[in-house]
């Protein structure tokens, strides 16, 4: 038995608007007020991977940090069963990582390290590069949808785009969780992953334009509904799979990718949320103006 997706898609938008609206303010003031959390792939600083054999508690390293000589009050550690991480805002030297590694291994003998450094301007080259990243991907976006269809999808894709983009840096801002180079790879995907389900849509609703009378936003409204519907399970589908594989992934997956998962997830479920409530709505408000217009007749001259 299949659903029965006719629904009036362009009145909810008015309701996902305000919500958009109100949730990227928040995000706004989030991201200027508080920043994002940058881990040590974007700020200067060393970050200490260490596999250990049993768990230990923040406690038990606080003495061997304390000796290294380093500033404590921008000193994280993380400590789960099997792995503890310590983020240092300053660069560890060789001596420091040395005398570090000896006295943990009192602590675990059978303990591994992994230390990764990042100095300032390796840092600021790798966020600044982060962002040609997505406003590149973006500006790409663009010109295809402006040639494949027009510019008002190209316009309305890539403001669903940027909002898909935003809110998932707006969560991260506001909880205050690590932003790393696997953050950026999710943002680009999510960026891809919607940019795919709104094709997919505005592919739909050029399809049904040619064979739809076009005369009045009544018409549009119509067209964009069914073709909102005719591709809803299409949608649903692709989302809920990806969303459940992001989720898993987040639950069971390691350390190493699970902000990526979590971005995965909250993008997954915005990216089709953008897609059906924000980008298909807005181009019928662009394409709704053009219908609009008075069409200009030609006075006949004796």
């Amino acid at each position: 038995m299949r659903f029965n997706w006719n629904f009036d898609y362009i009145k909810g938008s008015k309701i996902a608007y305000i919500f958009s609206i109100i949730l990227t303010v928040v995000g706004i003031i989030s991201v200027l007020s508080l920043g994002l959390n940058y881990a040590v792939d974007f700020r200067s600083g060393s970050n200490v991977d260490i596999t250990v054999s049993k768990a230990f508690t923040t406690e038990q390293i606080n003495p061997i940090v304390n000796e290294l000589g380093v500033d404590t009050s921008e000193v994280q550690i993380t400590t789960g069963s099997d792995r503890v991480n310590i983020r240092f805002s300053n660069v560890l030297d060789e001596n420091q990582e040395s005398k570090f590694k000896q006295e943990f291994t009192k602590l675990d003998a059978t303990a591994s390290y992994e230390v990764n450094t990042v100095d300032p301007e390796m840092a600021k080259e790798l966020e600044r590069n982060a962002i040609y990243a997505v406003l590149i991907a973006s500006i790409g976006i663009m010109i295809y949808v402006a040639i494949r269809f027009e510019w008002r999808f190209a316009l309305a894709a890539v403001v669903s785009i940027f909002h898909d983009a935003f809110v998932v840096i707006s969560v991260f801002s506001i909880f205050r969780l690590e932003v790393n180079l696997t953050f950026i790879t999710a943002v680009l995907t999510i960026v891809g992953f919607s940019i795919n389900d709104t094709i997919v849509i505005f592919d739909r609703i050029r399809e049904n334009l040619r064979f739809a009378k076009k005369s009045t936003k009544a018409d549009l409204r119509e067209v964009v509904n069914h073709s909102l519907a005719q591709t809803m399970t299409r949608s649903l589908n692709t989302t809920f799979t990806v969303f459940i594989a992001s989720l898993c992934l987040f639950i069971f997956g390691g350390e190493s990718i699970r902000m990526f998962s979590l971005a995965m997830v909250i993008g997954t479920f915005f990216g089709a949320y953008s897609s059906i409530f924000i980008a298909a709505p807005l181009w019928f408000t662009l394409k709704g103006k053009q219908v609009n217009k008075p069409k200009t007749v030609a006075k006949e001259t004796n």
